[in-house]
């Protein structure tokens, strides 16, 4: 891990640097995405077989053949051994109650003269969830964005996983059961996120897509963004702990590499005023990191983006994490409440020493589909929120028509659009 010192004079332009991700599109990626989604957009079920029985040698005579049923989905869970059922049924039931508390209700108020202004809010109709499948299987991710749209009231939840030569995830498809996955498809890539986009013959066009996926996928839902809605462009993943003297260094060390295990290009990130604690930290590194069975993945990772930065303060410590706006930000401190309102920057903040970003991962009950990249500067963790839309209410008055239309026709003629102001002015009375 790179070794930066916030009192050195250029360590802002260091920490930049070795923070920055370009995340640039691979222009040969884009271009194979452009042309599936055309086939797709064009050829419906055909082009996704034919797509489906190149990538991941998965022949089928139609798409019936590739649909999952719940009965499916239901055994799947059946076969499950007892802990990993109780576990996948505890974060459903967790992701389900934390979400519960974001719904939004409509509301409406009146004026003095009788006009009534508000919001109807409503759920999303049909919602596709692209799940990755092969080596890259995460039931968890599929809790993260199924629960929040069924809590939501979304009216259908569309699945499609990659099944590469028709292997099946069992506990995907058990989370699916669990999270009440209405239809589900074993296709993926590029071509299933032109079906959920289109739609064709037999997966039905849906008003959103969520879920993870790689280069192609994601390619592909910058692509059709605006025919439908996307969650988020996902970057590498994140950590950045922030931690005192008293810290853990085992449990800081494991958790760095909680993230750096992800690939080679997820970011570690510590920053503390402690001397002690940065020389404990590296002493945890090089005694556990032989122990991980993903080792070479973290070292990769730790050598090529991972950091630890001696500070003057964890105030400073804050001040820089806002900087970087990390996707999960953890305060493994005696007292992290102090620190909590010096940060406004962070997908997820884990609040003290047994605050394990793993937790937030699987069971907490918070959504760990979390902005990366500095997004969090603006955006928010996935939630119910994102499968909910607003719709303005205007109910006008006799009263209300008489004055608010004046202003309203005077407005209009400033700007030169006459039959605005007409609109107006014919309902005064």
């Amino acid at each position: 891990m790179k070794l930066l010192d916030s009192s050195v004079p250029d360590f802002l332009a260091s920490l930049d640097a070795l923070t920055h991700h370009a995340g640039a599109l691979d222009e040969s990626v884009d271009r194979a995405v452009a042309d599936i989604l055309a086939d797709v957009r064009t050829r419906g079920d055909a082009a996704v077989l034919a797509y489906t029985q190149k990538f991941d040698r998965l022949s089928a005579e139609s798409m019936a053949a590739l649909e999952l049923s719940k009965h499916e989905m239901k055994a799947a869970f059946d076969t499950l051994d007892t802990d990993l059922k109780a576990a996948l049924t505890l974060a459903r039931d967790r992701i389900e109650a934390y979400h519960r508390r974001q719904v939004m209700e409509s509301w409406r108020y009146t004026e003095a003269d009788g006009t009534q202004l508000g919001v109807k809010v409503t759920p999303l109709d049909r919602v596709g969830l692209y799940v990755p499948g092969g080596k890259a299987a995460y039931p968890s991710s599929l809790l993260m964005n199924a629960v929040p749209a069924k809590v939501a009231g979304v009216r259908e939840v569309i699945m499609v996983v990659p099944t590469p030569d028709g292997v099946k995830n069992a506990t995907v498809l058990a989370a699916a059961h669990l999270a009440g996955v209405d239809r589900a498809f074993t296709i993926g890539g590029a071509q299933a996120v032109g079906a959920l986009a289109y739609g064709t013959g037999t997966v039905p066009a849906v008003d959103k897509i969520v879920g993870p996926g790689n280069a192609y996928v994601a390619a592909a839902k910058r692509r059709v963004f605006g025919l439908v809605g996307i969650d988020m462009i996902a970057g590498p993943s994140e950590i950045l702990v922030i931690a005192d003297e008293h810290a853990n260094p085992d449990w800081v060390a494991m958790d760095l590499f909680s993230q750096a295990e992800h690939d080679e290009v997820a970011q570690s990130i510590l920053l503390t005023p402690s001397d002690s604690l940065i020389a404990a930290v590296q002493a945890s590194i090089a005694k556990l990191l032989p122990t991980m069975p993903r080792k070479d993945i973290i070292a990769a990772s730790l050598a090529n983006r991972g950091i630890i930065a001696k500070t003057r303060s964890l105030g400073e410590a804050c001040d820089i994490a806002n900087r970087i706006a990390p996707e999960h930000l953890e305060l493994s401190v005696a007292d992290p409440e102090m620190l909590l309102p010096l940060l406004r920057h962070a997908g997820a903040i884990f609040m003290g020493y047994g605050s394990s970003e793993s937790i937030g991962d699987y069971v907490a009950g918070t959504n760990h589909v979390l902005p990366t990249s500095r997004s969090a500067r603006f955006s928010s963790p996935l939630g119910v929120y994102d499968f909910q839309k607003r719709t303005s209410l205007i109910h006008v008055s006799p009263r209300g028509a008489a004055t608010l239309g004046q202003a309203a026709a005077t407005l209009a003629y400033a700007e030169g659009l006459q039959a605005h102001a007409r609109a107006a002015e014919l309902r005064i009375k």
